[in-house]
């Protein structure tokens, strides 16, 4: 398994985490149980659906996840305002024995998720989950987001081939190889990032720049040049000067190859309009007889933009895709969130239930020990229910919009299901097998196969139905009307 964290990075938290785990030790709360969930409460990019990505990140993280002697002597140098030690000896030599003990659920990379459902539960000491809160937040966040845009360009595409091209429009190296890879999650075929596909093990695909063009005297001789030197990998970016006439001097070398027994893999169009130049680019290929020749086209993609030049009929068969995708444009991040739901003291059996309340209704938190169910009906996903593992539950179910009560849905025993949070560590074990970066993405494709198409729309996507268990939602109104009347 890859990873960019295979040493330890206990101190990638905020600063306010530590002081909370401070405080609970302080308080003598430090084994005492907490159950947390992480999720997000908008789709992105007003879209109908998401991608999870980045557990295998979490994964690498906790296994490592420990206190170094240095993380402790640099806690240790935080002074107080009379200059005093911030935190106690005693509490930093607890951190530097601290081993992670906790439970993970989680869902799957490439699976298909909505507001509100858990990505990752973590449940153990409120010390440790509590310290966890802000790298989970991070690895889930971008690679979430990136997933899932790469799954609606790839949708967009309608099963053309899409390649990353974002490796220098990225944010830093940890976002590039984060993007390459949930790009790949998501639905790319290929990436021009070399080390990502080294440490990936991913395909990885790229052409030429015009600085190869200006360098030769004519645009025909760098062609030729650029065929003698690598004849296996002959793409030619044809728009360093005139576009149409590009083509030409590619078809011409092309002959050149076939003469040899190679072929004239493909054109890139990476500037003005990309329908009309397709259209006459292919026309001038085919007239050639170079039908099997493939137009590239790149420059400022998206969803969008794709989606609109396959509607309009353009000839182009590989997408290049860099700075929309590797930045999650036009949504600069996922809005994930972490919060408590359940919390014991160590020892007892029962849990209390807890949730975050607010005068906005969408930032209500949902208490419990939760679970996603999804439900099936002929090979196809029809809705999903949020339930709380602790509650006994009928065979039957009705679920409930929490934004809209009037809203329900019942669901029949007789439908087919499945629980979409797997364990991943048991007592800080692990009990999961990561599949290969191929598999997520295989799965992921099977996955939005079956959904319903207009949850797939560019625009205007139809809404999933995700409700909550009707015991669930009851317990949560029981519970904010019992938090708002110890406020009276």
């Amino acid at each position: 398994m890859f990873s960019l964290y295979n040493q330890s990075l206990a101190l990638l938290t905020d600063l306010y985490e530590i002081n909370m785990a401070y405080a609970y030790w302080k308080s003598e709360m430090a084994q005492d149980e907490a159950v947390f969930h992480l999720f997000f409460r908008r789709k992105p990019f007003n879209g109908g659906y998401t991608v999870a990505a980045g557990l295998e990140n979490v994964i690498a993280f906790l296994q490592n996840w420990h206190f170094d002697p240095s993380d402790l002597e640099y806690l240790a140098s935080f002074e107080n305002e009379e200059g005093q030690p911030l935190y106690d000896r005693r509490f930093l030599e607890t951190l530097s024995s601290l081993k992670f003990t906790c439970d993970v659920d989680a869902v799957q990379e490439g699976d298909v998720v909505f507001p509100y459902e858990p990505l990752i539960r973590i449940k153990g000491p409120i010390l440790q989950a509590q310290l966890l809160e802000t790298a989970l937040l991070n690895f889930t966040n971008f690679a979430t987001l990136i997933a899932t845009k790469a799954a609606r360009i790839s949708q967009a595409a309608a099963g053309d081939e899409i390649l990353e091209f974002g490796l220098r429009r990225a944010q830093g190296v940890d976002g590039a190889m984060t993007a390459t890879r949930s790009s790949f999650i998501g639905g790319c075929t290929a990436t021009s990032n070399t080390l990502g596909g080294k440490l990936l093990n991913i395909p990885i695909k790229g052409t030429h720049a015009h600085s190869w063009v200006m360098a030769f005297d004519s645009e025909l001789t760098s062609f030729a040049q650029f065929a003698k030197a690598l004849p296996d990998q002959s793409v030619f970016l044809v728009d360093t000067y005139d576009t149409l006439q590009g083509v030409k001097n590619a078809i011409t070398v092309g002959h050149w190859l076939r003469e040899r027994g190679k072929k004239l893999l493909g054109i890139r169009l990476d500037s003005g309009d990309l329908h009309y130049l397709s259209l006459e680019s292919r026309k001038l290929l085919d007239a050639a007889g170079f039908q099997e020749t493939q137009i590239y086209a790149s420059n400022e993609l998206d969803e969008t933009l794709i989606s609109d030049l396959k509607r309009q009929g353009a000839k182009i068969a590989v997408w290049g895709v860099g700075t929309h995708l590797v930045t999650g444009n036009p949504q600069p991040a996922l809005d994930g969130v972490y919060k408590l739901a359940a919390y014991r003291k160590k020892g007892e059996e029962k849990w209390q239930y807890k949730l975050k309340l607010s005068e906005r209704l969408t930032k209500i938190s949902d208490p419990g020990i939760l679970q996603v169910r999804r439900f099936q009906k002929g090979g196809a996903y029809i809705a999903d229910a949020l339930y709380d593992q602790m509650s006994e539950l009928g065979s039957d179910w009705k679920i409930v919009d929490p934004f809209d009560p009037t809203r329900t849905r019942q669901l029949s025993a007789n439908l087919k299901f499945r629980d979409l949070l797997q364990p991943i560590f048991r007592g800080g074990e692990l009990v999961y097998q990561s599949p290969s970066l191929q598999s997520m993405q295989g799965y992921c494709k099977q996955e939005l196969a079956r959904f319903d198409a207009g949850i797939k729309r560019v625009y205007n996507p139809h809404a999933y139905p995700v409700g909550m268990e009707q015991t669930l939602y009851e317990q949560k109104l029981k519970l904010v009307d019992q938090i708002r009347e110890t406020l009276l």
